[in-house]
């Protein structure tokens, strides 16, 4: 099992990153939480990770935390939650804001997420408030990250609708989020804000 990469950043095609570690690149898909807290290309980066192994693919799954790398694994224990949906829900809202959704009932707030719909949110909160002990309480300390600074992008609204797109968002809908945004903001800004619009809609 690969726990941890720490190499250079080379690419960021939100989700997914490449990682170089002493001459080998990773492929990591990440969740938007942590996508915006990583530094520029070429700086250096360390993630915890999770591996998924499948019969026709390897894929890592990249946290800052591991408190975030820990609910992740939780999530995918739920009936019906794929690793897929699991990065599209901490993509969504964080830690905390899960963890108040469960505690509180909120299946409302969860359904705003792409591909929950209401027996998903039901499930979900009736199995996570038994699975809260497996990953509340597990080491919350974040690997260092130096926050990237605002860079110029090619195309940062294409890139941040092909990221919401590839969270499980229909493209009308992620282009409707994006509308109004600043497209001279980095794509990591404006996926981040296109998020917390819709969460708070």
């Amino acid at each position: 099992m690969i726990g941890r990469l720490t190499g250079s950043l080379l690419e960021k095609h939100p989700p997914l990153i490449v990682i170089d570690v002493h001459g080998v690149g990773y492929e990591v898909e990440t969740s938007m939480n942590t996508l915006v807290a990583l530094p520029a290309t070429g700086e250096t980066v360390s993630l915890y990770t999770h591996l998924t192994i499948r019969d026709d693919a390897h894929l890592l799954y990249g946290f800052a935390r591991e408190h975030e790398r820990a609910l992740f694994r939780a999530l995918i224990k739920v009936n019906g939650v794929g690793p897929k949906l699991a990065l599209a829900i901490l993509s969504g809202m964080d830690e905390d804001a899960f963890m108040r959704c469960v505690r509180d009932d909120d299946s409302k707030a969860l359904t705003r997420l792409p591909g929950v719909g209401k027996k998903t949110a039901e499930r979900l909160i009736i199995e996570m408030r038994d699975r809260f002990p497996e990953w509340e309480n597990s080491a919350d300390s974040p690997l260092p990250l130096e926050v990237a600074s605002a860079q110029g992008q090619r195309d940062s609204l294409a890139d941040a609708e092909a990221a919401l797109i590839s969270l499980g968002y229909k493209p009308t809908e992620a282009a409707k989020m994006l509308a109004g945004l600043d497209p001279q903001q980095p794509t990591e800004a404006l996926i981040k804000a296109a998020l917390t619009q819709r969460l708070s809609s």
